[in-house]
């Protein structure tokens, strides 16, 4: 299928009139959805046979962010809610099998509720390693505070995921842990020396290297590049993300309508290209603002082509799982944690 290098969101529920054309015109590589695009079970398969029939592609990616707590596009009264990553943490202390265990459960049961809609990515693992006086942005949604916990965590996640079907996009490469800004609202500086960052930040990714995509943080490390967040750093990208993590899938930007971001949509856009990512993703589902980044995308081709093909090989097939029962054993994990903390 031939592509652009993009992947958009769409403003509602279902498409109009301007988005399928939008479609068929520029050719996204996928989409996204958020919470605009969702209100029961058949719109939602609905709208993505309709993103896909547009595109005349049945296979095109469809990606959420379904994390579980606060980071969940799908929720009651169709979906269940489903634990914080920090819930996992807490359990790994008691116990690392069940911290694992309960992960794993997670990611099953989630890849479960996904399969069902169509939708075929999910924007998870996380593997940012928080600090003390970081912005919340990340806070409960990471696993940890120890690289090796966060690496652990975000692998059994991964492997619910992929169980069920649902490729994983490791976020936010090459660490969002130390923002001290949330880059919905501005930009983060992170002024940690290099060494530090190797040790830990970098090291919870450098476990990981071998998923098939990722997303960049909107990020600046002074250390390495003073000028530029990660999303848009050549120097980042290819010394850290590529060199140092050894990361070799497709990357993809966060959100080009992020306010860390400076400049025209078209100026990201270029920028995000320069930088050496892959693919941009655009979520806001904002017509002049889609068309402003597929102006600017260039076919999905070389070395970006092959990343993608190969993300999109490495999809396994649904594996049988009895979802009642995981999700009993999964709420009986939750209660233990939350027992043991007395949360």
């Amino acid at each position: 299928m031939n592509t652009r290098a993009f992947i958009t969101g769409v403003s509602g529920p279902e498409l109009n009139a301007e988005e399928r054309e939008f479609i068929r015109a520029q050719r996204p590589w996928g989409f996204i959805l958020f919470k605009r695009n969702i209100e029961t079970p058949g719109q939602v398969a609905y709208l993505i046979t309709e993103m896909r029939n547009e595109l005349a592609w049945p296979d095109a990616p469809v990606l959420i962010d379904q994390e579980g707590g606060r980071v969940q596009r799908l929720g009651p009264p169709h979906w269940p809610i489903y634990p914080a990553g920090a819930v996992f943490g807490r359990l790994y202390d008691l116990d690392p099998a069940l911290g694992l265990s309960a992960a794993r459960l997670s990611g099953r049961l989630i890849a479960a509720d996904l399969s069902d809609l169509g939708v075929s990515v999910d924007c998870l693992p996380l593997a940012d390693v928080p600090v003390t006086g970081a912005n919340a942005v990340i806070g409960d949604r990471a696993y940890g505070t120890k690289p090796g916990k966060v690496a652990a965590i975000a692998r059994a996640v991964t492997e619910g995921l992929e169980q069920g079907g649902i490729l994983p996009v490791l976020k936010h490469i090459p660490g969002h842990g130390r923002a001290t800004a949330d880059t919905h609202f501005g930009l983060p500086v992170v002024e940690t020396p290099k060494a530090e960052l190797e040790r830990t930040d970098f090291a919870a990714f450098q476990k990981l290297a071998d998923l098939p995509m990722a997303m960049t943080a909107h990020v600046v490390f002074s250390a390495l590049d003073p000028a530029l967040p990660a999303t848009t750093s050549a120097t980042i990208i290819e010394q850290v993300i590529r060199g140092v993590i050894g990361f070799q899938g497709l990357l993809m930007s966060d959100d080009l309508s992020m306010n860390a971001l400076a400049g025209s949509m078209a100026e990201r856009t270029r920028a995000v290209f320069a930088s050496g990512c892959d693919m941009v993703l655009h979520c806001n589902g904002k017509i002049a603002e889609m068309a402003e980044v597929a102006r600017e995308t260039p076919e999905l081709s070389g070395k970006a082509l092959e990343r993608a093909g190969r993300a999109l090989a490495s999809r396994k097939a649904p594996q049988p799982f009895d979802r009642l029962k995981a999700r009993a054993e999964l709420d009986a994990l939750v209660d233990q944690a939350g027992a043991a903390t007395g949360a």
